[in-house]
């Protein structure tokens, strides 16, 4: 195993999203620029959602380690300059996206959480792409369609939507606040065609 060196180590293990990005970006808020912080999680998904995050926030990514269960993430906190949190401008409420699958619009539902969340429960339709995934699998995307990208809340599928425009999607919208208060018809291993 490489030794790694870090300035501050976060200790995110045994959480699950959104908690490990929430625990990270306090953690850099709280370190100075330059420093690196290792952040110690067990959400498998945390690889891609750390990754994406650092980018979306002008961090930079160093890498992942692998040590048994245990993910280690290291991340470089960057200048004030350099550190501009972008927000994907296009955004809708659940509402707004309810009434387009109301209507039969032609649309895709874009699902970034892990397979595990999507299996549990998701809106009718929805195609899953994990965001780690998503670099890799957005060419199975119509980029002539209007896609709603969902989450729980509206972390991931912002950092997918953001993803996606830079992949040359013109029609993308992050749906805020996502699974977490959509009260629509779902499907999935608890429900099957009906309210969750």
């Amino acid at each position: 195993m490489i030794n790694m060196n870090a300035d501050v180590i976060l200790d995110a293990k045994g959480l699950a999203c959104p908690m490990p990005i929430v625990k990270t970006k306090k953690a850099m808020n709280e370190l100075d620029a330059g420093k690196v912080l290792e952040v110690q999680a067990t959400d498998k998904g945390s690889k891609a959602d750390v990754k994406a995050w650092a980018e979306s926030t002008g961090h930079q990514y160093l890498g992942t380690l692998e040590d048994g269960d245990i993910l280690k993430h290291f991340l470089r906190k960057s200048s004030n300059e350099e550190t501009e949190v972008k927000e994907y401008p296009h955004v809708v409420n659940n509402d707004e996206l309810q009434k387009k699958i109301e209507s039969k619009e032609d649309i895709i539902v874009l699902d970034v959480r892990e397979t595990a969340e999507y299996a549990f429960n998701h809106i009718l339709n929805a195609i899953s792409i994990p965001l780690g995934e998503l670099e890799e699998r957005a060419d199975k995307l119509q980029k002539e369609k209007e896609i709603f990208v969902v989450c729980r809340t509206g972390n991931r599928s912002d950092m997918a939507a953001q993803k996606l425009k830079e992949k040359g999607f013109e029609k993308v919208f992050n749906v805020i606040p996502g699974m977490s208060e959509w009260t629509g018809d779902t499907e999935g291993i608890n429900h099957k065609g009906g309210q969750r």
